[in-house]
């Protein structure tokens, strides 16, 4: 398969250690993540991404506030990018992650290619309440 038949698919890691693991088992998850990282990367099915700092801000029309501002749940780790045929074989390579046996979870997404519209549906696109 070649670059020209695959798309690129944004990885958010999500979530928290399980609280009941050990730092020895969260390390050799660790561990094992790098090791498949750097397999998938050789390949040409994964681009590096990086870990998230602990801070944020968050910037809108209502000013600058300290963040983050999600549950534990929901915080995000880091993020990377999957070289993938597929959204389907893209979540696949996720369900990979050694790092899931640890707690944590994947969103993937597709890269959209064309710049945003106020006339074509977007993620920023309010329902029409139907």
């Amino acid at each position: 398969m070649t670059d020209a038949n695959l798309s690129e698919y944004l990885v958010l890691s999500r979530g928290q250690w399980d609280a009941d693991k050990s730092p020895q088992e969260i390390q050799r998850a660790i561990d094992a993540f790098y090791d498949w990282h750097d397999e998938l990367v050789a390949a040409g099915r994964m681009r590096t991404g990086q870990r998230l700092a602990r801070e944020g801000r968050r910037v809108s029309r209502a000013g600058i506030v300290d963040g983050p501002f999600t549950e534990a749940r929901e915080i995000i780790g880091g993020y990377w990018f999957f070289l993938a045929a597929s959204l389907d074989e893209a979540a696949d390579l996720a369900a990979r992650n050694p790092c899931m046996a640890c707690g944590l979870s994947f969103d993937v997404r597709p890269i959209e290619t064309e710049r945003a519209s106020a006339y074509r549906p977007g993620n920023e696109t309010p329902d029409s309440g139907g």
